[in-house]
């Protein structure tokens, strides 16, 4: 009898919910971070001065080499733009940028699917290396770091991960896209922006916000990754699924 009595209350029970993953992160995102970090290791452990000097002159931004002639300069100039944002200086560099990668990256890698992702990221590694171009015209600077296309995700993430308050909580890719003016209507929204710009107007005026400021920071490079994201957003976008995934709530954005 006192076997049979617990059979009940034990077919009552719901069963128990799947496991989460360890790493709950699309897999775009998890490509970047993987590849940053191979890259990091294979010329932090392998490459003497001379050869970092070699990777960072063919495959970093310098502004120098379009007002060189082309009789004089080799092919770099053509995939510089985009090669260093795959790039970093140091260990902290690196660490900051994939985390803001995760924060943000996931929510709109969610959103847009690998090959848009991808594309987003070549076209705001652009995007932030020509405002930086522009404001140092003809300069021997060398603009290494994925922190411009880091921006153009936040910029992006503006345009639909900060929704008004919802009685029910919605994975942040599952929201609506915020046109402009709308974006702009929302105090969070605002906020955010004011913050950011505000962040990196301090570092332009050399007030470091994280480490001893010992490196320059390409703030003009993160506005102008940035500015691309949040107007040019609408261009990658599609529409979200109709219901959230199980194994997806982890990118819920709130104010």
């Amino acid at each position: 009898m006192n076997e049979h009595s617990v059979e009940p209350q034990a077919a009552m029970e719901p069963p128990a919910p799947p496991p989460s993953p360890i790493f709950n992160l699309p897999g775009p995102v998890l490509a970047a971070l993987a590849l940053l970090g191979l890259i990091y290791a294979v010329q932090s452990l392998f490459l003497s001065g001379n050869g970092l000097d070699w990777l960072f002159f063919n495959f970093g931004f310098i502004p120098l080499r379009y007002i060189t002639p082309l009789s004089e300069q080799g092919p770099q100039l053509l995939w510089t733009p985009i090669t260093y944002s795959l790039l970093h200086g140091s260990t902290e560099h690196i660490v900051f940028n994939g985390l803001w990668l995760m924060a943000f990256g996931t929510p709109v890698a969610r959103r847009i699917g690998a090959f848009r992702f991808v594309t987003f990221w070549v076209l705001s590694a652009i995007a932030s290396a020509a405002l930086h171009a522009a404001l140092n015209w003809g300069e021997a600077t060398l603009l290494i770091g994925a922190s411009g296309v880091v921006s153009g995700l936040m910029g992006a993430a503006c345009r639909f991960a900060f929704p008004p308050q919802q009685r029910i909580a919605r994975p942040a890719h599952l929201n609506a896209r915020l046109s402009m003016l709308e974006a702009f209507r929302s105090r969070t929204v605002v906020a955010f922006i004011l913050f950011w710009f505000v962040g990196n107007l301090l570092i332009a005026v050399g007030v470091p916000l994280i480490g001893d400021g010992s490196q320059a920071i390409a703030w003009d490079a993160h506005i102008g990754g940035f500015i691309f994201g949040f107007v040019l957003f609408g261009l990658f976008d599609r529409k979200p699924p109709e219901e959230p995934l199980t194994s997806e709530t982890s990118d819920i954005l709130q104010s």
